[in-house]
């Protein structure tokens, strides 16, 4: 995987779990299936559409430290929307210039409107230690002269 390749390959290593809320689900339901899953954000979805995203990073700013219950709060209350998406045609670079700029955690990734996936930051900064640690394996057996 290079930096200017695409996340497809990203995409094809993942389980293919994407989960979702509603918007009228409890932030307490949100965050147990994060839990449940081992995930860090989920998608909010409203009528098949990507209305919002919700994360553990809006549970702890916007319920936990602001003194509200996880039980009352619905999803809605404390999502983020407009949700920014990405295709698995997007290059890693991309990606990590999107997740820079906007200060986020997770591109959902849509292919010809039909979400097909989530990257994580954690996913991409993965690939590119994969891409570095190949590119040094190759140099090392260069300079040795070995075959790779």
């Amino acid at each position: 995987m290079q930096l200017s390749g695409s996340i497809r390959p990203i995409l094809e290593q993942k389980s293919g779990y994407v989960g979702s809320v509603t918007p009228t689900d409890s932030v307490y339901q949100a965050i147990a299936t994060m839990a449940d899953k081992q995930v860090g954000a989920l998608l909010v979805l409203f009528e098949d559409k990507i209305v919002g995203i919700v994360s553990e990073r809006d549970y702890a700013r916007k319920v936990i430290l602001k003194g509200r219950s996880s039980k009352d709060t619905p999803v809605a209350e404390i999502m983020s929307s407009p949700v920014i998406v990405v295709t698995p045609d997007h290059s890693v670079a991309e990606c990590m210039k999107i997740i820079s700029d906007h200060h986020i955690r997770h591109l959902p990734v849509l292919e010809r409107e039909r979400l097909v996936g989530i990257v994580s930051i954690g996913d991409l900064v993965n690939a590119i230690l994969s891409e570095q640690s190949e590119t040094i394996r190759h140099l090392e057996a260069y300079i040795s002269g070995t075959p790779t």
